[in-house]
């Protein structure tokens, strides 16, 4: 089936950009009765609550998600946080490096009453007073709301010394490995978990940004391969990146296809029909509507 084409927005401060165009959907007749894919809250219920906090993650548990979705780095002093940029500055109006300050001093900040960037001024739809002094979780605390059946994804936002103690936090949650899933960019500090420890769940967010040339910055045959020797459960992609024989490829290798950042409800048939596994996105509650309304028309 030919894939959707999106024009992406695809911002420096924003690893998942804001879908904002389409120029053709499939027909979706004939897979109508494939099975839903998985929903997946884009740093919680982010819309509608403060992106990484647990007021965010809780929301997007009573709306229904299949999972939540959310980045984690490393304190100054050795303790996983629950936050996606280097500094708190866009977040929390003051600019401490993560990686920089320990976790007393992070959680003083209120990460819940500012978040500037732009695109969530244009999406967001909650106040900051209701939010106000809300602080910065860590991956204990935001493991403590995965209800049982459901599903976390980690994306990592630092290098390899984050490893050891998520293998530490992992052991220690309560959570199964079916309901963990460890995202990121860097495919050899994935293979380099998995190698450490088998048995958690791995997905590559693989960038399909062209060069100057207009060629693919990473070759069909090199994402495939990539896949392969890292033993990834899927592969993340912006919504329109992949072309079709890629995925066939993929598919037949037994790896999974998720898609980001999914925020028009109305695409979510047409990834249903392309049998994309998962859909991420910061409208949980309106992704599910519009899957349960194509599939009971």
């Amino acid at each position: 089936m030919k894939m959707a084409l999106l024009s992406l927005c695809i911002g420096a401060s924003s690893l998942f950009p804001l879908q904002i165009a389409v120029a053709e959907q499939p027909a979706i007749s004939k897979t109508a009765t494939a099975p839903q894919p998985m929903i997946v809250a884009h740093r919680g219920s982010s819309a509608q609550a403060p992106e990484n906090t647990l007021p965010a993650f809780q929301l997007a548990w009573e709306q229904g998600a299949d999972a939540i979705e959310g980045d984690y780095q490393l304190t100054k002093d050795g303790h996983i946080v629950c936050f996606h940029d280097k500094d708190t500055k866009r977040i929390a109006g003051q600019p401490l490096t993560v990686a920089n300050a320990t976790l007393e001093e992070l959680r003083q900040l209120d990460v819940g009453s500012i978040q500037t960037q732009a695109s969530e001024r244009a999406l967001r739809s909650w106040s900051a007073d209701k939010f106000k002094g809300t602080r910065m979780p860590t991956i204990a605390e935001v493991f403590a709301t995965v209800p049982a059946g459901k599903k976390i994804f980690i994306e990592i936002k630092c290098g390899p010394e984050i490893i050891d103690p998520l293998l530490r936090e992992l052991a220690s949650s309560g959570l199964t490995p079916e309901q963990v899933v460890v995202i990121g960019f860097d495919s050899a500090l994935l293979k380099s978990l998995k190698e450490r420890d088998p048995k958690w769940q791995t997905a590559w967010l693989c960038s399909f940004e062209k060069r100057a040339n207009g060629k693919p910055q990473n070759a069909p045959a090199k994402i495939l391969k990539t896949l392969k020797e890292m033993r990834a459960l899927a592969l993340m992609s912006g919504g329109g990146d992949v072309d079709k024989g890629l995925l066939d490829q993929i598919r037949a290798a037994g790896i999974e296809h998720y898609v980001w950042t999914i925020n028009d409800p109305k695409l979510g048939p047409t990834y249903k029909a392309q049998g994309v596994d998962a859909i991420i996105t910061d409208l949980p509650a309106e992704m599910r509507a519009a899957l349960n309304s194509s599939a009971n028309p």
